[in-house]
C-alpha cells in the first residue's frame, strides 16, 4: 500500500480478520491507523502483539478484555494495550466502529496479511 498525506478511507480495500471483523490501515513510517468495524456479535479472538496499540470507540459498543480485565466501552471512550498483552474484543448489541492506532506499524497487516489465523 503506497503511504499517503491525507486518508481517504473509501480508497482503502478492508481486510476481513475474521467473521465480521474488517481494518482499513493506512500507515507512515512509525505509526498506523485502522479503521476496524465489528459486525453485531462478531469476536476478535484473544491475541496478542509487540506492538503498542491506543483506540478510541466511534460508534456502537465494544466489550474489550486487556489482560484478564473486561470493560464494556461506548463511542468516545479510549484504550491503550501496551505490546505484549493479551487481549479480545466483541461488539455488543449491534455493529460497532473503532480507530487503532499502532506503533511501530504492524507488518502483516501493512502486508495484508490475516494475524489471526491460527490463533486461539
Amino acid at each position: 500500500m503506497e503511504r499517503m498525506p491525507f486518508v481517504d478511507w473509501s480508497s482503502i480495500p478492508a481486510q476481513e480478520l475474521g467473521p465480521g471483523v474488517r481494518i482499513r490501515t493506512p500507515f507512515g513510517e512509525r505509526i498506523m491507523l485502522s479503521l476496524v468495524e465489528i459486525d453485531a456479535g462478531a469476536v476478535v479472538p484473544s491475541h496478542s502483539h509487540p506492538h503498542e496499540q491506543a483506540g478510541i470507540v466511534l460508534e456502537g459498543q465494544l466489550e474489550l478484555t486487556i489482560a484478564g480485565e473486561r470493560k464494556v466501552l461506548k463511542a468516545g471512550e479510549a484504550y491503550i494495550i501496551t505490546g505484549g498483552a493479551e487481549h479480545s474484543a466483541r461488539s455488543i448489541g449491534g455493529p460497532c466502529r473503532a480507530l487503532d492506532v499502532f506503533s511501530p506499524v504492524r507488518e502483516d497487516y501493512a502486508r495484508g496479511v490475516n494475524a489471526f489465523v491460527g490463533r486461539k
